[in-house]
């Protein structure tokens, strides 16, 4: 394989990885996208938990069925 060839050869090559690392980190950027909508939901789902526990009174009493 002559010299240019192999120039060639590797810039197709690195073209090609250029290409792939910005898809994952296109990738990489969405999930840390979705992990922070996550836990700011957990934290409100924690929240209105605590709230509900904080309603029916301490953790010894027991919740009144859901008939009443």
């Amino acid at each position: 394989m002559s010299p240019e060839m192999r120039i060639i050869e590797l810039e197709t090559r690195q073209a090609f990885q250029d290409d792939t690392i910005q898809a994952l980190n296109d990738v990489v950027v969405e999930q840390g996208r979705v992990i922070e909508r996550l836990q700011l939901q957990m934290a409100e789902l924690i929240k209105r938990y605590e709230e509900m526990v904080g309603q029916y009174g301490s953790e010894g009493e027991e919740a009144p069925p859901p008939h009443y």
